[in-house]
């Protein structure tokens, strides 16, 4: 019997330390379609718990977030990542879209996951629609996660812009299949990648139309319609070397938005973020979520 028992003892010890640090992975997504008037969305999702909705970049897929979502479920929550219209099996009217219609998309998702608010986590552009459903939807969000965003706005007194020129330009370079490669490297270490990160991982999963449907939306949608989420709680989740939302205009949402935000920075992590630290990405989002949900 003692050495049953030791036998037992040392497998909970294989199994604990095997759960602990198995990576984390996506084995048991589901995809499925949510259809509204002329709209459909697909959805991939993974694991029980408290919900967390994960929007992607600009031109980019939820499946940049394969890892964040693996980890995320590790810890006890329910991810939903529905793709943009143009991506996978999405599809709707591309033509004259507002932030409003991107985020209109996302509520039907809510509303067909959950009957109660949510955790809405939006990356980059993403960080418009997510804002954008706490404002337009207030009744299906507890708490907004940006994530390497721009605020759309600059500190009072600057002449800048939120995005230049010149990094507009690498933004929309990065995702140009018509250039060489060696060129949209050059702009994915400039605008998306920090120092030491590998780009070519951003090289594919690019998708031109809902990249255009996005951009016309950014730049038609007055930003004061998204700007303060409503008033749902918000985690400023800010890559320490982001140079497309930069050190230099980092305190704009809690400085206009007081107390509702709350401010952290991630090492070593660029504008891309999901790849570049997954686990820490993961960890910031869990806290925050479990926080609201403890409400």
């Amino acid at each position: 019997m003692k050495f049953l028992s030791s036998l037992m003892f040392g497998v909970a010890i294989c199994f604990a330390s095997a759960t602990t640090f198995a990576a984390p992975t996506s084995t048991l997504l589901k995809t499925e379609l949510v259809r509204y008037d002329n709209v459909q969305i697909e959805v991939n999702s993974q694991g029980t718990g408290p919900v967390i909705v994960m929007l992607p970049s600009l031109g980019r897929s939820g499946r940049d977030y394969d890892e964040v979502a693996g980890y995320l479920q590790a810890q006890g929550f329910r991810v939903i990542r529905p793709e943009p219209r143009g991506i996978g099996l999405s599809k709707g009217p591309m033509e004259n879209l507002s932030i409003h219609d991107f985020a209109r998309d996302v509520a039907a998702v809510v509303e067909h996951e959950s009957k109660d608010p949510i955790v809405v986590v939006g990356h980059a552009w993403g960080n418009f629609a997510a804002r954008m459903l706490a404002a337009d939807r207030p009744d299906l969000v507890r708490g907004v996660v940006i994530a390497a965003a721009s605020a759309g706005k600059v500190p009072p007194g600057s002449t800048e812009k939120p995005i230049n020129a010149e990094m507009r330009q690498a933004i929309d370079g990065a995702g140009d299949m018509s250039l060489p490669e060696e060129q949209r490297l050059i702009y994915l270490r400039k605008a998306f990648f920090a120092p030491g990160n590998d780009p070519r991982v951003w090289l594919d999963g690019w998708h031109q139309a809902t990249h255009d449907a996005q951009g016309h939306a950014r730049n038609t949608t007055p930003v004061d319609e998204y700007f303060g989420a409503g008033n749902a709680p918000i985690l400023d989740l800010q890559g320490e070397a982001d140079t497309v939302a930069p050190r230099r205009f980092s305190g704009v949402l809690k400085s206009m938005l007081g107390d509702r935000v709350q401010v952290e920075v991630l090492k070593n992590s660029g504008h891309a973020m999901a790849p570049e630290q997954p686990k820490a990405m993961a960890d910031a989002i869990a806290k925050f979520a479990r926080a609201q949900y403890a409400q």
